[in-house]
């Protein structure tokens, strides 16, 4: 059985984003929003989050150098990439 690896991003209730790595997306956002998720969202002032952007891969590499590459952003920059993931979706 092949597993999917996914890079996602979090929409924190401080306005802040934070980008993960999962295999999969739905139990990890009920692990961050119970407070048993990564050090960065257990903080009560940036619980509850929302999963705002996933990407799926084929390889846990690739995933990983996705969350990487972002974290390396600035706000303005994460926000142009999100924008424009977004807008690749639609499209």
């Amino acid at each position: 059985m092949e597993t999917d690896h996914y890079f996602y991003v979090l929409h924190c209730k401080d306005d802040t984003f934070y980008g993960g790595y999962t295999t999969d997306p739905a139990r990890r956002l009920k692990e961050h929003n119970s407070g048993t998720g990564a050090k960065y969202t257990r903080l009560s002032s940036r619980l509850p989050a929302e999963m705002i952007h996933i990407e799926k891969f084929s390889s846990r590499s690739d995933a990983t150098k996705a969350e990487y590459a972002f974290k390396k952003l600035t706000r303005k920059q994460k926000m142009a990439y999100l924008k424009k993931k977004s807008s690749n979706k639609s499209s």
